[in-house]
């Protein structure tokens, strides 16, 4: 088959290492051809361009910039993605009859692409849901609900139409998506979760204490980290409430490493209090933060308590490829926390809750390293059996075969 992929995304590579590309990979090894669409910001200073990778091809499209600029920049220049979209397949993939779009949320921006597309070349529509938008940024207070609510809300309408399949990250999604949105036909909506290469990150018990003292992490201590973005989805108030709380602990370490609107607030509490259990770090290279949470002993998830739509972030994956427990902490509403707890991959606990989450923390600190380590391995094994890409290619794949009968 031939598939596209589109994106508003940066995207560099089909050779890099992340959700994305690692699918595209595992399609591509299933004997499709690839091809991708993803931006360019106009402050990179490149022209639209396409790129040949190894029998996949890269269509980066210059756009005016989306991030680090104002809001009403922001604005047409999201307005404007459609024509630029349009316009760069056209003049680079006028010729190719695609059998399958796929596109990842937030792509309400790409509604007119996909239907354009669907309606050229008669091509079957997958839609990896990974953010329900805009009911997320309702929950959190990023927006309120108005003309402008109402008007992405009718885009996301939209969308779930044109799409042939709604691939969600877990049967929590599943039902959020039917049950507030009840014209969405049920034979549509599967679950295609989150999913990784799988490679074991791990590290033996030397490297660990190398990797430890290079970064000046303490070597006789429970090492739980978090590595992610630090925005108001996290609900950072709550991570410096769990942080204040061990403040006195001394068998606890945390390593927090990432960025985010919310970093300043974090690193502001730290520079007060002058926590000595708790190291902050910026956003590291790939390799760099994959070596430091191969070093800990448990992962670490945070989702800001006000959530009613199923959040599944993907750093879960990450913790598991190094054989992490996990401590999640998180909405009521997400199965994030059900899953690792009843496949005993760790422990969940509410972000509203701070007594639960000091309970969980001396629950940790008193466990054995071999259990600990024994709870990782299960965390491995539950990734090996419902998390790789090659699952997921196949679940899209076998989609569209479907829709083609």
């Amino acid at each position: 088959m031939k598939i596209l992929f589109l994106t508003i995304g940066r995207f560099n590579s089909i050779n890099d290492k992340g959700l994305y590309p690692d699918l595209l990979r595992a399609l591509k090894n299933d004997g499709n051809e690839v091809y991708i669409v993803s931006p360019v910001q106009k402050r990179e200073k490149k022209k639209t361009e396409l790129i040949d990778e190894n029998s996949s091809k890269l269509l980066k499209v210059k756009i005016g910039n989306i991030t680090k600029c104002s809001i009403i920049e922001k604005g047409i220049s999201t307005l404007m993605i459609k024509k630029h979209y349009k316009k760069a397949i056209k003049k680079y993939f006028n010729d190719i009859s695609f059998d399958m779009i796929i596109y990842t949320t937030p792509p309400i921006t790409l509604v007119g692409v996909v239907k354009y597309l669907k309606k050229k070349f008669k091509s079957k529509t997958y839609l990896l849901l990974k953010d329900i938008f805009p009911q997320n940024a309702i929950d959190i207070d990023i927006l309120k609900k108005g003309l402008i609510y109402y008007y992405f809300r009718l885009k996301e309408k939209e969308l779930y139409k044109i799409s042939d399949r709604i691939g969600c990250m877990s049967q929590a999604n599943v039902d959020y998506v039917l049950k507030h949105n009840s014209e969405i036909n049920k034979d549509k909506v599967e679950i295609c979760p989150n999913s990784i290469e799988v490679i074991d990150k791990s590290v033996k018990s030397n490297e660990k204490k190398y990797i430890r003292e290079k970064y000046n992490i303490p070597l006789n201590k429970k090492v739980f980290i978090y590595g992610g973005n630090l925005g108001k989805p996290q609900g950072v108030s709550f991570i410096i409430e769990c942080l204040k709380s061990q403040i006195k602990n001394k068998e606890i370490f945390f390593v927090i490493i990432g960025n985010g609107t919310e970093y300043s607030a974090l690193e502001k509490y730290l520079l007060e209090e002058k926590q000595e259990n708790v190291m902050l770090m910026s956003t590291l290279p790939k390799e760099e933060y994959d070596q430091i949470v191969a070093a800990c002993d448990v992962g670490l998830i945070f989702l800001d308590y006000r959530f009613t739509i199923p959040n599944f972030p993907s750093r879960t994956l990450g913790y598991m490829q190094a054989k992490l427990p996990i401590l999640a902490c998180t909405d009521k509403n997400t199965d994030v926390g059900d899953i690792i707890e009843d496949n005993n991959c760790g422990w969940k606990c509410y972000s509203d809750d701070i007594k639960g989450f000091c309970e969980k923390v001396e629950l940790i600190g008193n466990s054995e390293k071999k259990d600990l380590l024994k709870i990782g391995k299960n965390g491995f094994q539950y990734l090996k059996n419902n998390y790789s890409v090659e699952k997921c290619s196949k679940i899209i794949t076998n989609a569209v075969s479907l829709l083609k009968k």
